[in-house]
């Protein structure tokens, strides 16, 4: 993922965006944050609504949950994406950026204008093992059948290939909460925290994954990186590897 902040005026844009949105933001000082992925060392400012504070860069748009990911793309100072072919679902404008130019890096969605691919996430036409890496940030918390999409994602990876996964994890809970019936736009706030989502998913995440056929384990900073660098205290990624 390459490095490189946007320009004055975008600052300038997302500043007044964000007075507009939660002023309140501003009126006491607030701690500088570093992102990993372009450099900016500053104020972070909110993302979302309600607005999440000290959440998204001022210079590269970048949220937390791509922060996380470059952390491990970069850990150790080299490139773990380096020559690997990449299938990205959902893709954020904060990862595309940096994979621009990349032949290697392909994206997918079923709703997305200008993706690589036009897909069902549970219904790939994609052949077997044709990717290193399969990536998913916030996505399968929206998926009917997150199982059968795992399995999917599974299949598209290389043996030995990485799956990266980040979804909305309740760590109180053992078990991920969820119950078809709930299905107006305000339950599903009041009980999965957004409209379009259908579970909140416990430590059993893993689980789930582990069922579908990955080898499953989690990469997290310590406490002092997260404040460092901007990143949910509630939020790891997993690391999903083909056998």
């Amino acid at each position: 993922m390459n490095d490189g902040g946007l320009g004055r005026w975008t600052r300038i844009r997302r500043l007044a965006g964000a007075w507009l949105n939660d002023r309140r933001q501003f009126r006491a000082g607030r701690l500088e944050r570093t992102c990993p992925i372009c450099g900016y060392h500053g104020v972070f400012i909110s993302v979302g609504h309600p607005g999440r504070w000290d959440a998204r860069c001022l210079s590269c748009g970048s949220r937390e949950r791509h922060r996380l990911l470059h952390l491990w793309v970069s850990e150790g100072g080299g490139d773990k994406f380096a020559g690997k072919r990449i299938l990205h679902f959902a893709p954020e404008k904060a990862v595309m950026r940096r994979m621009r130019g990349n032949p290697l890096y392909e994206t997918a969605d079923l709703m997305q204008e200008g993706v690589t691919h036009k897909v069902d996430i549970t219904a790939i036409p994609l052949p077997d093992a044709s990717y290193d890496v399969v990536m998913a940030n916030h996505v399968l918390e929206h998926i009917p059948d997150d199982r059968k999409a795992m399995r999917e994602l599974l299949r598209l990876l290389k043996p030995g290939g990485t799956g990266l996964f980040t979804v909305p994890i309740n760590a109180t809970r053992q078990t991920t909460y969820e119950n078809p019936a709930i299905a107006g736009k305000a339950e599903r706030w009041a009980h999965f925290s957004a409209h379009d989502h259908l579970r909140y998913y416990g430590l059993d995440f893993a689980d789930r994954l582990t069922e579908a056929g990955f080898a499953v384990e989690t990469f997290r900073m310590t406490p002092e990186q997260e404040v460092r660098f901007g990143l949910l205290r509630d939020e790891w990624l997993y690391v999903a590897h083909r056998p």
